[in-house]
């Protein structure tokens, strides 16, 4: 019998994000499946109808039923909450029209709309949490602490953690936080780590880059979780000790800040290059890197976090610097000797750790053991693979009430 599959994301298809971390993942999983998407798409993504209509053939081709919903902003919460009951109940549809088996839901807004499918048809589900989104959403300052809408997203994570078939997290370090959850303890569901991987076949070994000068490189947005001036202060000191090193910043929307934000910290305008690139350019501007940062302010939240960045950054032989505490930083960059983690933010442990950088970038070897760790633990093969498994483990019929949470 072929199996029936529902993906549910909040993110949009039309979206970078949603076509390498859901588009290229179902892509392949698809084959020998009946497969429907749900995904919110916003406004202005959906107006490009050029983009639009790419992506509709490309969900086709894969032999993927799409079911685009719009999704909602403001305000903010009455918004979501109007997007959960609309993407409830097409989902609860779905699962019912098309006696779907497996509900595949992505993150804890699309896991409520997995929820309501799951508790309607007997249908399997796999909560794809991908980190702790409402210590996220304090951590970051969104929401205050205690609040709520934080005290809401904890009570929708209990239910989903106890209704699920399995579970998927990013990280092993977050896996120990779950398993120390009182109302998990002898209730803990099937959990497979998962981190967000890199399509390696673009982020591999290209040319070495040339000696002179030192180019140390960061892709990505700034800001909330991730640390510009600690970034600009590490190339600060590393321009002490190689005067001519350079910086190259690959980023869309904050280049004016970032550059003011450097000189107001002493460092000169020359030696910065702050540019925008589309994502079919990243291979190639990684590859010109003798290293690179993933620098994220560290809290209960980070410890779930998987940073794509350094999936490609490795692919492409890059060695990082990154934060000791933000999920499995630690076991990956040190023990493997691929790049550097920083245990705390003073000057004089940033100075130690931009030395220890260099010589890793300039050790022999070092390109290589970057490439085979990013195929050991960020393969986008891998990644399937591992979601092959769990889709087929959860193949059992809908019965209408087997699995259905009490």
């Amino acid at each position: 019998m072929t199996q029936r599959i529902l993906y549910i994301s909040y993110d949009g298809m039309l979206e970078p994000l949603g076509q390498s971390q859901v588009l290229a993942y179902l892509e392949k999983l698809a084959a020998g499946r009946t497969t429907h998407l749900i995904s919110f798409e916003k406004p202005d993504d959906w107006a490009n109808r050029e983009q639009r209509a790419a992506v509709a053939r490309r969900i086709e081709d894969a032999g993927i039923c799409w079911h685009p919903l719009r999704y909602h902003k403001r305000p903010s919460a009455a918004a979501t909450a109007f997007d959960i009951a609309h993407g409830s109940a097409v989902a609860v549809g779905l699962a019912w029209r098309h006696r779907i088996g497996v509900v595949h839901a992505r993150s804890y807004i699309a896991g409520l709309m997995g929820l309501a499918a799951k508790r309607s048809s007997g249908a399997k589900l796999l909560f794809d949490m991908r980190g702790f989104w409402a210590d996220e959403r304090v951590d970051g300052n969104l929401w205050p602490a205690g609040g709520r809408l934080y005290r809401g997203a904890k009570a929708a994570e209990r239910r989903l953690l106890l209704a699920a078939d399995h579970v998927i997290t990013l990280t092993h370090a977050s896996v120990e936080v779950l398993a120390q959850l009182p109302y998990l303890q002898g209730r803990m569901p099937p959990v497979t780590v998962i981190p967000t991987c890199a399509d390696l076949d673009r982020f591999k070994l290209q040319s070495a880059p040339k000696p002179d000068p030192f180019v140390l490189g960061y892709v990505g947005s700034v800001g909330t979780w991730y640390l510009l001036d600690e970034m600009l202060t590490c190339f600060r000191l590393l321009r002490e000790e190689l005067a001519g090193a350079r910086l190259l910043i690959v980023n869309r929307a904050e280049q004016a800040m970032i550059i003011d934000r450097a000189i107001e910290l002493g460092i000169d305008r020359s030696a910065i290059e702050v540019i925008a690139a589309q994502h079919s350019r990243m291979p190639g501007l990684i590859a010109t890197m003798h290293a690179a940062m993933a620098l994220y302010a560290p809290s209960f939240s980070r410890i779930a976090c998987a940073p794509t960045k350094l999936a490609e950054y490795l692919g492409c032989g890059v060695p990082c610097l990154g934060t000791a505490q933000v999920g499995d930083i630690t076991t990956i960059l040190e023990p493997r000797r691929i790049g550097v983690s920083l245990e705390e933010f003073s000057e004089p442990e940033m100075k130690s750790a931009v030395k220890r950088l260099i010589a890793l970038a300039h050790e022999p070897g070092v390109r290589q053991r970057c490439r085979q760790a990013a195929v050991e633990l960020f393969s986008l093969y891998g990644g399937i693979a591992s979601y092959d498994k769990i889709y087929s483990s959860l193949s059992v019929a809908p019965s209408g009430k087997e699995g259905i949470a009490q």
